[in-house]
C-alpha cells in the first residue's frame, strides 16, 4: 500500500537520497549484517501507522523486498491474531530461521493502555491509562532485545472523541486540567512510558530502548481532511541540511533525557523530505484527500532504519 512504484507516481529522484552524518561515516545497511548482529534475537516496534511505517521498512530491507517462503509467521505466540470481524490483526511478528531473528510490530496508537470500561457494550467508552504502557508492552517486554516505540498523530480531538478514549491517571478518571489538554496528555504519557521503560532497564541489561521522535506532516494549503497537498517532487527544496543540536520533538527529547532509553531522532532529518510523502498517489488515486503523512516505500523510513541500525 505504500509502494509508490506500483502508483501513478512517475518521479524516483527521492529513492537516491542518502542521508550523510557530518564527520562520520554512518555503517551501510546490510541485510545479511543486520540478521546476524540480531541473531537469537527480537526487535519489536510499538506504535501507530508511522510506526507501522518503520517495521515495515525495515522487513523489505531485511528480505531485499522479496517474499521468502523460509519466513515464518509466528504472530500467534504474541497473540497477534485477526480477531472475527476485524480487517487486520493488532500487529505481524516474522521470524528469520537462518538466525533466529524475529521482527514484529504491535499497533498502539496513543501508546497507553486502553482498556473498556463495559466489556458486554459494543459501544463502550475505554480508559485511556496515561500513566500505564500497553498490555501488550508489560506481557512481551521480557522477549525484547531491541524496542523502537513512538507516538503522535493520534493525539488530537477528534481522533480521541471518536475512539471514545476517556483519560485516566491514577487508575481513576484524569482531573487534572493541564494533562487534559491534548499536547499535556501526549507529553505526560510519553515521560510516563519512558520512564516505565527505564524502571525494567536494570532486570533487562540486553535490551537496547529506543523512543522515536515524531514523524513531521507536510500539509500546505489545508489539512488532510481540508484539501491540504504536498505536491512538491524537488528533493530537499526546502534545504539540505539539518545544523540544531537539540531535537525538533521537544517531548521526546526531553522525556528520554537522564534515562537509559535512547532517542531515535528522525524528526529534522525527515522534516526536509517533504517531496517523499504519498502524496495524491494512492493505489485507488481517487481525487479525496492527500496523504502527506506517510512515506513512500522504499524511502524516508529506510532511513530511519539505517539510524537505528548504526545504533544497534
Amino acid at each position: 500500500m505504500w509502494a509508490c512504484r506500483l502508483m501513478q507516481r512517475t518521479d524516483f529522484a527521492y529513492e537516491n537520497i542518502r542521508w550523510q552524518p557530518k564527520d562520520c561515516q554512518m555503517e551501510e545497511f546490510e541485510a545479511s549484517k543486520f540478521l546476524r548482529r540480531m541473531q537469537d534475537k527480537t526487535i519489536a516496534f510499538i506504535g501507530d501507522s508511522l510506526g507501522r511505517q518503520q517495521f515495515q521498512s525495515l522487513m523489505c530491507m531485511a528480505t531485499g523486498g522479496e517474499e521468502s517462503p523460509d519466513i515464518k509467521d509466528v504472530g500467534k505466540e504474541y497473540g497477534l491474531v485477526k480477531a472475527h470481524g476485524a480487517i487486520r490483526p493488532d500487529g505481524w511478528a516474522y521470524r528469520f530461521p537462518s538466525t533466529n531473528t524475529t521482527i514484529l510490530y504491535y499497533w498502539s496508537a496513543c501508546l497507553c493502555d486502553l482498556e473498556p470500561l463495559n466489556v458486554t457494550n459494543p459501544t463502550t467508552e475505554y480508559a485511556m491509562h496515561l500513566d500505564r504502557p500497553p498490555a501488550f508492552l508489560r506481557q512481551y517486554f521480557h522477549k525484547f532485545d531491541v524496542l523502537v516505540l513512538n507516538t503522535g498523530h493520534h493525539w488530537n480531538r477528534g481522533k480521541v472523541q471518536a475512539n471514545r478514549w476517556v483519560m485516566h491517571v491514577g487508575g481513576v478518571p484524569n482531573t487534572n486540567r493541564k494533562i487534559a489538554e491534548i499536547a499535556g496528555a501526549k507529553n505526560f504519557t510519553i515521560h510516563s512510558i519512558v520512564s516505565w521503560v527505564n524502571s525494567q532497564l536494570p532486570e533487562h541489561p540486553h535490551l537496547k530502548a529506543f523512543y522515536r521522535s515524531i514523524s513531521p506532516r507536510h500539509f500546505v494549503n489545508g489539512d488532510w481532511n481540508t484539501g491540504g497537498s504536498c505536491d512538491n517532487t524537488t528533493p530537499m527544496s526546502i534545504g539540505k541540511e539539518v545544523l540544531q543540536d537539540v531535537s525538533s520533538d521537544y517531548s521526546a527529547g526531553s522525556a528520554v533525557k537522564g534515562t537509559g532509553v535512547k532517542l531515535l531522532d528522525i524528526t529534522a532529518i525527515s522534516q526536509l523530505r517533504d517531496e517523499g510523502h504519498i502524496s495524491r498517489y494512492s493505489i485507488r488515486a481517487t481525487n479525496g484527500g492527500q496523504d502527506c503523512l506517510h512515506w513512500c516505500l522504499p524511502g524516508v523510513p529506510d532511513t530511519w532504519n539505517e539510524i537505528l541500525f548504526a545504533q544497534i
